[in-house]
């Protein structure tokens, strides 16, 4: 049965297409929430997140504050890196895990992983296939200030800073173009949800 991991840049629109794709009855796993958790307390990555960047990142609850461990690693690629070698592989299993899961209890349907960083972790072997949703230049931007409110300057500093559309499409085995309505773009994953089911054995 297929699993399909769903790719794109900012203000692609890939969390929109995961939507819809759960409407027509995917089950959707997001990448972001499946990583968060593994920093958990008792989950698999929290010791060595703590060990890696001290006490100061723990809340009173023992939760990892996020905001401090991002303010931690924010514009230091060294730390980042320690970070997603930790988190990433982490995320790896669970999201294996959680596929695996699903399947036992009876889950059909291609499940569909909703993954921005998909390519950077090396996440490949997780999928047999992996979808990728882009947009115009101008799309993009339009939509992350309208959405997040950023500047145009702000904006393209985000674009720069992930990988880009052309080395996605390298590993993509599909490319959703997402340049018009949200009714277009129903209607064209319609089609390609069908399709996905006859090759869904």
């Amino acid at each position: 049965m297929l699993t399909i991991g769903l790719t794109g840049g900012i203000g692609s629109g890939k969390s929109t297409v995961a939507h819809i794709l759960g409407e027509f009855g995917a089950p959707i796993l997001d990448a972001d929430k499946v990583a968060h958790s593994t920093y958990a307390p008792g989950a698999p990555a929290y010791a060595a997140v703590v060990a890696a960047f001290g006490d100061d990142i723990v809340a009173p609850d023992r939760t990892i504050d996020r905001k401090k461990l991002g303010a931690v690693v924010f514009g230091n690629p060294e730390r980042l890196n320690k970070l997603t070698s930790i988190v990433w592989p982490a995320t790896f299993e669970s999201i294996r895990r959680n596929v695996a899961e699903l399947r036992a209890s009876g889950a059909k349907l291609p499940i569909v992983v909703e993954a921005a960083i998909l390519i950077e972790a090396n996440w490949q072997p997780l999928f047999g296939e992996i979808w990728l949703v882009r947009a115009l230049r101008e799309q993009v931007v339009a939509r992350i200030e309208s959405q997040r409110g950023l500047k145009p300057a702000e904006t393209e500093a985000r674009i720069r800073a992930q990988l880009s559309d052309e080395e996605r499409a390298k590993h993509a085995s599909l490319i959703i173009e997402n340049n018009g309505s949200l009714e277009e773009l129903r209607a064209l994953l319609k089609t390609v949800w069908a399709e996905a089911l006859k090759r869904n054995d």
